[in-house]
């Protein structure tokens, strides 16, 4: 039961081939050949602005900082009235549980 099972030697696996390294031929260096610049046309549209398109960018950016300064502002107001709202609670407690021991 414990002894250990060979396989028949006809079906016994062969030993793998023996590695052969690749062979690497070298490659002469030198500078790379200089190739001739040619612009080529963009397919990006050109944008242009306008005295108007110039004023609805300035507008919506100014827009854009009143609202995400409103929104920053209104955070911290509620921060600061929940920190007030809790400084009131701790007092009250305080003064509940000091005047329950006397």
């Amino acid at each position: 039961m414990f002894t250990p099972k060979y396989p028949t030697p006809d079906t016994a696996p062969t030993a793998p081939a023996p590695y052969v390294p690749p062979v690497h031929t070298p490659v002469p260096y030198g500078p790379a050949p200089v190739q001739p610049h040619h612009p080529s046309p963009s397919n990006r549209p050109i944008v242009q602005l306008t005295p108007g398109s110039t004023l609805t960018l300035a507008a919506a950016g100014g827009a854009l900082v009143l609202v995400v300064g409103a929104v920053l502002v209104s955070m911290l107001l509620a921060v600061a009235v929940t920190a007030a709202s809790v400084a009131v609670c701790a007092v009250v407690v305080r003064s509940v549980l000091k005047s329950d021991r006397r």
